[in-house]
């Protein structure tokens, strides 16, 4: 079987040497080359021809997020990021997986060779999981900055609403992994602002989810949010788990609350799609919608079963349309989707589902 081939690109001497003794230690990869910045990068790319690219954010001469964009639309590579556990480090890192990187490694501001050893394995499987991902070639550069809902944002088409008063019993739930930040934000964006809450568990590590909700609140016409801990879930806004904790729901009294818990990882992952689409299965019951979207694993495919088990409907990305079509894979074997979509009909699909759905409601009135 051949390897995959990847190249290093980092400015960092140290760094450099030990991603790709990280990468070379394992039997079915290995690091072709390794580059300081983008300019040798970009000659050792068309030398090499790599599998896969591990790209740092900040480099000298060309940043890591010009060098991804003109990469992306010249020759589409999968690139998993290299970024620092800051607040800029997180910016920076979700228009990197705007412009196509398929995944990103967080590394420690501090003690950064003791980091990368400990994140050997997480970042030989992003690896992995890079090399066989779907890509598309960005045609055009993306939009500056984004619109939001102050008086200053550029004003965007109202999208069709009316979706009325079932929308305060209704919670549509979403869990998404590898390739998600973009899938998810395609879903959130075509919603209208009646839309039902919706409640998010996307593959984060901590200290990437609050800019990440942050900058969705300022593309959608729903409000985003980290979750908190028990606070109420409304009609019209988006709640994400943050990085590192579990999000549920919970009943009180006539009102759903979010429950944001630390515990043990599930299915390798904190947050875990299957805490929440189990949570989904046993408080919201037939109020529920799920949607799976692009990931790797099975997380959260037995619970999507269990929501459809006790009435709920369900999307599931298709093939064509993921980065990664692993959860949605395992949620479709599960017999946990209603409907298998390409990712821009998700959205209208459950739009015109609620919309039915209330006019059956109304009609009993």
């Amino acid at each position: 079987m051949a390897k995959t081939r990847v190249v290093v690109v980092d400015d960092s001497a140290l760094v450099r040497s030990l991603l790709s003794e990280i990468i070379n230690r394992q039997p079915d990869m290995e690091c072709v080359g390794a580059a300081a910045d983008p300019y040798v990068a970009r000659e050792l790319i068309r030398n090499t021809n790599p599998d896969v690219i591990t790209l740092d954010v900040e480099m000298p001469r060309m940043d890591g997020i010009d060098f991804l964009g003109k990469l992306m639309r010249l020759r589409p590579t999968p690139v998993v990021m290299v970024s620092t556990l800051t607040e800029r480090g997180a910016e920076v890192t979700l228009r990197a997986l705007e412009l196509g990187a398929v995944d990103f490694v967080a590394k420690p501001k501090i003690g950064v060779a003791d980091g990368l050893r400990q994140l050997a394995e997480e970042i030989t499987d992003k690896v992995r999981i890079a090399s066989k991902a779907h890509l598309k070639r960005l045609a055009v550069p993306v939009a500056g900055p984004a619109a939001g809902h102050g008086d200053a944002a550029p004003a965007r088409p109202a999208a069709p609403s009316a979706i009325g008063r079932l929308s305060t019993e209704k919670i549509v739930f979403i869990g998404a992994s590898t390739g998600g930040t973009e899938a998810t934000k395609e879903v959130l964006m075509q919603l209208p602002p009646d839309s039902p809450a919706v409640m998010i568990t996307q593959h984060m590590p901590p200290g990437f989810t609050k800019s990440y909700a942050a900058r969705l609140d300022g593309l959608c016409r729903i409000r985003v949010a980290e979750a908190r801990d028990g606070e109420r879930v409304l009609p019209g806004h988006a709640y994400i788990a943050p990085g590192g904790m579990h999000l549920s729901v919970e009943r009180s009294g006539a009102n759903y609350i979010a429950r944001v818990q630390a515990g043990e990882p599930v299915n390798r992952h904190m947050p875990s799609v299957e805490v929440l689409f189990k949570s989904a299965a046993r408080v919201v019951g037939p109020n529920a919608l799920g949607i799976m979207l692009t990931g790797m694993g099975a997380d959260g495919a037995r619970a999507m079963r269990e929501m459809r088990d006790a009435g709920s409907y369900n999307f599931a990305q298709d093939e064509a349309s993921c980065v990664v079509f692993g959860m949605p894979r395992e949620a479709i074997s599960h017999g946990a989707a209603n409907e298998v979509l390409p990712l821009a009909q998700i959205a209208p699909k459950l739009i015109e589902r609620l919309r039915s759905t209330a006019g059956m409601s109304l009609n009993r009135v």
